[in-house]
């Protein structure tokens, strides 16, 4: 749907998909207490659901969003109000925030939130920033907002803002929650924590070479999680992705990985999902219709 034929007193409807990463070395530390890094991440079909409205008023305010974090700290208010003062823009918005993504996974949720909003921000302001704009704009909320506003699968270095797009194919996985949470700063301001992996080529990476630095770490933290990991590995190779306690493990297709999702159910919570080299975000600013709800939908 164009954004002329966006309904003013109705919600448009937005994906914010999640990300695993297939590999995360800590390559070294800057003077800035930042880490340098090499990681392949791969979106995924599935994710949260952002709900907008424009407004008005310069008022900016979330709707709905039962997760534990305040309005001041959500990354996509925050990426609202950070696009608003960038593009000098005289709108607001009303946000509803769909959680689907458990916090603390690895997965990027609050990332792939604010990537979201200002993906859509800016089309329905008509800001008219490029995406290396909006990207710039995603460092300054998280490390990890880039790669969703450029919204492909992507080789990353430097703190993961430096991208590589790279092609993966369809793949599927299934995802297992554990039920506990990871804090990054809590796993990357930890003194046992590898900080000198050699950096992989992108052959060596797409062959499965790379490994998750963070894993030994989370493992010593929370021992259940390796117990996890261990048992995994009936069904395939399974790997925490991210700082999160969130675990993937690829499967061959489709179909096994819903098997394998249906055997686990009854001992972890799982999903089946599948790898996309494009974000559903970037399919629908590029003219797939927006799904629109009315006012009393919303919530």
């Amino acid at each position: 749907m164009r954004r002329s034929q966006v309904d003013k007193h109705r919600y448009s409807v937005w994906p914010a998909p999640a990300k695993i990463n297939l590999f995360l070395h800590v390559t070294g530390r800057r003077r800035d207490g930042y880490h340098e890094l090499q990681t392949l991440f791969q979106l995924l079909d599935w994710g949260d659901e952002i709900r907008i409205r424009k407004t008005r008023q310069p008022q900016i305010s979330r709707t709905s969003g039962d997760y534990c974090v305040p309005e001041s700290d959500d990354l996509a208010i925050r990426a609202a109000r950070t696009l608003q003062r960038a593009a000098g823009c005289h709108s607001g918005a009303e946000i509803g925030v769909k959680k689907n993504i458990p916090i603390g996974s690895g997965m990027g949720g609050g990332s792939s939130d604010a990537a979201t909003v200002l993906l859509a921000l800016n089309r329905l302001w008509d800001c008219r920033l490029s995406l290396s704009e909006l990207a710039g704009l995603g460092v300054q909320l998280g490390a990890d907002v880039p790669v969703f506003v450029q919204g492909r699968s992507a080789l990353a270095t430097g703190i993961g803002d430096l991208l590589k797009p790279v092609e993966l194919g369809a793949r599927d996985y299934v995802l297992v929650f554990p039920d506990f949470s990871m804090s990054t700063r809590a796993v990357f301001g930890d003194p046992g924590l590898k900080r000198d992996s050699k950096p992989i080529n992108l052959d060596q990476a797409l062959s499965g070479q790379g490994r998750n630095d963070c894993e030994i770490l989370v493992g010593k933290r929370f021992p259940e999680f390796l117990k996890i990991i261990k048992a995994l590995k009936k069904w395939g190779p399974a790997m925490m992705t991210g700082t999160g306690s969130g675990i993937f493990i690829p499967m061959h297709d489709k179909k096994s990985a819903k098997s394998a999702a249906e055997e686990m159910k009854s001992l972890y919570n799982v999903r089946a999902v599948s790898g996309v080299d494009r974000s559903p975000v970037h399919e629908i600013l590029d003219g797939k219709e927006i799904k629109l709800l009315g006012r009393r939908q919303v919530g």
